[in-house]
């Protein structure tokens, strides 16, 4: 068997690659910065872990080591592994030699990725077609892991494999991949720490357009300029524009054709979900599958983990939820359809902001997307390759000074946090949504939040 060694698995696209090794019959190994309960999961699957880094465990019996790009060059494993001249590559790198000899179908944008990508993976797996999917949710169709292939009797026939992946333009580590079937949910300014402004954000959508395979497809959202300024810029792939009510596609000869949408129902609000069902409509049809075979699939889509996933009922009949949304559109999308949705209930709001740089270069746009919220908590900032100098302008304290609301709270840590929450649920029984809107550990009180 050969031996991967996975640097800092918690990233849930990591994660996911590393089930792929698992399932193709590696020796898996991996390093964490702590103890979650996806890593308790993954242990459970025969995967060797340990909490922090031990570079005595990498030696020349490993075949690859494989790394989050928010790794430094410091680390200790990571110097180790180049050392002993051990394959070390990064994890889009990684994905990219998994999913390029494959039919690849690579969603990116701003925002929608998941939803998008679960929709297109969920339709793949109810029909006989031969697929992989990486997603970075948990999928209850995929026995609530984010990897799935199928088990076809020809499944091991690559070359007519379908691979859903999402594409992150962070760093540009998506200009790796090399798809057949491009979509972009949107083009939304965002990774500051990286890009300059939203030119040089846009020119990595540019630069990814050379990659997809001749004669094949990039979808584009209609309503999103920054997407539309790819039409056209080939000619020799065919074009998806998504309307709110139709899409057109243009052919590389030149032809045109308009498709409606028929209606569809789905179980979850809010009009960017609906959206991202009609891109994942446009994919199915290029696959020619039967409408209502699609329409089935989107019809029953519920939710995944931590995109609008309802985690349970309190002990007081309240509705805790929990969502990843951390960009400001994210935000105000997921507030007002939960509001849309709910109507009846009040909305308490428990926000845990991705990085400081982040929060920093957004925060004009933070200050007016919890309008739909009736009451919100911050109780910290999550660090993520932020600088000090970025840890010394903004921290929970000085963001809820700045955003703009009637009910605000900055509690101060998790446990202060939780203590509200659960007084909260106590004095306002059946009457809301409490809502974990996070980043990273403030997910972890759903397991000390009492249910019915």
């Amino acid at each position: 068997m050969k031996k991967v060694y996975f640097i800092w698995i918690w990233w849930i696209g990591v994660s996911a690659v590393a089930r792929y090794y698992n399932e193709n019959w590696w020796q898996v190994f991996w390093s964490d910065k702590f103890w979650s309960e996806l890593v308790g999961t993954l242990k459970k699957e025969w995967m060797d872990i340990i909490i922090w880094e031990d570079e005595t465990r990498i030696t020349n019996e490993f075949d690859l080591v494989i790394y989050t790009e928010a790794i430094p060059n410091i680390q200790i494993e990571i110097i180790q592994s180049r050392g002993l001249w051990i394959k070390t590559i990064s994890y889009p790198e990684a994905l990219a030699e998994i999913a390029n000899f494959q039919k690849l179908v690579a969603v990116s944008g701003s925002h929608g990725k998941s939803t998008t990508s679960s929709m297109i993976s969920i339709m793949l797996k109810n029909t006989d077609l031969n697929f992989t999917s990486i997603v970075w949710t948990l999928l209850k169709e995929f026995g609530n892991k984010n990897f799935y292939t199928s088990n076809n009797d020809n499944w091991k026939q690559i070359n007519n494999n379908y691979f859903v992946i999402e594409a992150c333009e962070y760093k540009r580590s998506f200009l790796k991949y090399t798809p057949f079937i491009w979509i972009i949910t949107n083009i939304d300014l965002d990774h500051l720490d990286y890009y300059h402004d939203l030119a040089d954000y846009e020119s990595a959508f540019s630069d990814f357009l050379a990659n997809i395979k001749p004669n094949w497809y990039a979808i584009l959202n209609a309503n999103c300029t920054s997407s539309m300024k790819l039409f056209n810029l080939r000619k020799d792939i065919n074009y998806i524009i998504i309307n709110n009510e139709d899409f057109l596609i243009s052919h590389i000869d030149w032809k045109k054709e308009t498709i409606d949408f028929p209606k569809i129902v789905l179980q979850v609000p809010g009009n960017h979900i609906e959206f991202d069902a009609k891109i994942a409509f446009a994919v199915w049809k290029i696959l020619n599958l039967d409408d209502k075979d699609i329409l089935n699939s989107l019809e029953n889509y519920t939710w995944v983990w931590r995109r609008w996933e309802i985690v349970w009922i309190t002990e007081n009949w309240n509705i805790l939820m929990s969502d990843y949304g951390h960009h400001p559109t994210e935000i105000k999308f997921t507030l007002d359809a939960l509001k849309q949705k709910h109507s009846d209930k009040k909305l308490l709001v428990i926000f845990q902001p991705h990085q400081y740089n982040r929060t920093l270069n957004l925060i004009e746009w933070f200050k007016d997307c919890f309008s739909s919220a009736d009451t919100l908590i911050i109780p910290d900032i999550y660090e993520s390759r932020d600088t000090k100098e970025d840890q010394d302008k903004i921290n929970s304290k000085k963001l809820i000074e700045l955003i703009n609301h009637p009910n605000k709270f900055d509690w101060e840590w998790l446990e202060n946090t939780l203590n509200l929450i659960l007084d909260y649920d106590g004095k306002n029984p059946d009457s809301s949504i409490i809502l974990l809107l996070w980043a990273w550990n403030v997910d972890d009180l759903r397991y000390k939040i009492k249910v019915i």
